[in-house]
């Protein structure tokens, strides 16, 4: 299809190449949880041959997943996330629950990410501190509008704000290096664990590792907007990831270099204590301009891919009709505007934390989904043209799943709660599904994928 074409049909257009989707992984990956993980995590896994460890085999499974998930993104180019390739493995029900479970929580992300914002602007200007839940309505209101202009706009700004904090990360790495003052005063480091605590402190560093990884799964969600999904897809997937694990590792080793592993052990925002090391009291104000420069990417690639899950759903007849709305430069309209209305809503009700802890049972659930979809299209579908296939199938695909199997158990066995509810909202989810169906009256069973 012809740009013309697209243009006049109200379609989503295909715009976007490797710098999008790296800018898109980056920009939805590295957050928060960067700057403060490795306390926790050195805490628990006080050697260095552990810690790093921990880091390694934790990106080594985000690769393993991104390898993956490309062969599915590049096979069924629609936009849409998992979404897409549940639906189409199995059905319009399982493809229902992950993309409502996944639309809601991507708003609820995008609503944690702005107040975490206007909590640091307050911070950086006391007499904003008080409307710090303004100042993240205005973060997702700019951003909105931004990404209105269309889609070449909305690349555009994905680019130029993973830029930015790609650079305010290099620098930070650089200032660990070459301006520290003195070695670090480093306490006796703690002896490691053995045995089954060993294990169940490697299996919590893993959990706080994945979730900080978790984002690189960010292109797929524009699988029928790139240029060439067969190379721009995996090629993303593989640069993004890489790009990732190696800034966190650059990122530890600063750390460590500034403050020594036992002087990062158990520290609540450890880029908070290492800017202190170096800059003084200052520190805490260059970390606060740090966390707002991460952040608001983030904001900018959580709302980019919101608005692909409803305009997916719509075209299938899972989500209303309206859902579909494309203007001439390529913006979803009405998803846009859905999708930063329930982040509006979630920041001004603040009920965001618990739908995105809830979120976190479906966060694995839908990876389990995806490479099981994998194995099953592989198996029926073995004709079907495929761009890109997944490197060391079966293997790679096998590990993938049976570490997000296991990393499902022990979130259930870490949260019962939370576990429980996710699980009551599953139960629920069918009745909702049937009577949608019914009031809508349409299901298009046949995929714009297929």
């Amino acid at each position: 299809m012809t740009a013309s074409k697209v243009e006049s049909g109200g379609r989503l257009l295909r715009v976007f190449g490797i710098v999008f989707g790296l800018a898109v992984i980056i920009g939805n990956t590295i957050g928060a949880g960067i700057l403060a993980a490795p306390g926790e995590i050195a805490g628990r896994l006080p050697t260095p041959a552990l810690f790093f460890g921990v880091w390694i085999a934790g990106g080594v499974y985000a690769l393993l997943g991104a390898l993956n998930l490309a062969e599915l993104g590049a096979m069924l180019p629609r936009s849409g996330g998992q979404y897409v390739f549940a639906r189409h493995a199995f059905g319009s029900y399982t493809g229902f629950v992950i993309g409502w479970s996944d639309w809601l929580s991507t708003c609820a992300s995008t609503a944690a990410v702005s107040i975490v914002i206007g909590t640091s602007v307050g911070e950086l200007v006391p007499a904003m501190a008080p409307f710090s839940t303004w100042v993240a309505t205005a973060t997702v209101v700019v951003f909105t509008a931004i990404l209105w202009r269309g889609q070449r706009t909305s690349g555009t700004s994905q680019a130029v704000t993973s830029v930015l904090k790609g650079l305010a990360l290099i620098a930070l790495i650089l200032a660990c290096f070459l301006l520290r003052r003195s070695a670090p005063n480093a306490a006796a480091p703690a002896a490691a664990p053995v045995g089954g605590a060993l294990f169940a402190a490697i299996v919590l560093s893993m959990q706080s590792i994945i979730y900080t990884y978790d984002g690189w799964n960010g292109v797929v969600y524009f699988s029928e907007e790139v240029h060439d999904p067969g190379r721009d897809i995996p090629r993303s997937m593989l640069g993004g990831v890489m790009s990732v694990i190696a800034i966190y590792v650059l990122l530890n080793l600063a750390f460590a270099y500034v403050l020594s592993l036992s002087g990062m052990a158990n520290q609540s925002l450890v880029a908070s204590s290492a800017a202190r090391a170096l800059f003084g009291p200052g520190g805490y104000t260059v970390v606060n301009c740090l966390t707002v420069l991460l952040l608001i990417s983030s904001v900018n690639a959580l709302l980019l891919m919101s608005s692909r899950v409803p305009i997916a759903m719509s075209q299938d007849g899972l989500f209303p009709a309206a859902a579909s709305r494309v203007s001439r430069s390529g913006t979803p309209t009405v998803s846009l505007a859905a999708s930063a209305a329930v982040s509006l809503g979630f920041i001004a009700s603040g009920v965001f934390k618990t739908v995105t802890a809830i979120a976190a049972f479906y966060f694995v659930a839908n990876y389990i989904v995806s490479f099981s979809a994998l194995f099953l299209l592989r198996r029926r579908e073995p004709d079907r043209p495929r761009p890109y296939r997944a490197w060391g199938y079966p293997w790679t695909t096998g590990l993938a799943l049976v570490g997000s199997a296991a990393f499902l158990i022990g979130a259930v066995v870490g949260d019962t709660t939370l576990s429980i509810y996710a699980l009551a909202l599953l139960a629920v989810s069918y009745p909702i599904y049937w009577v949608g169906l019914r009031v809508g009256g349409r299901v298009n069973e046949s995929s714009a994928g297929a």
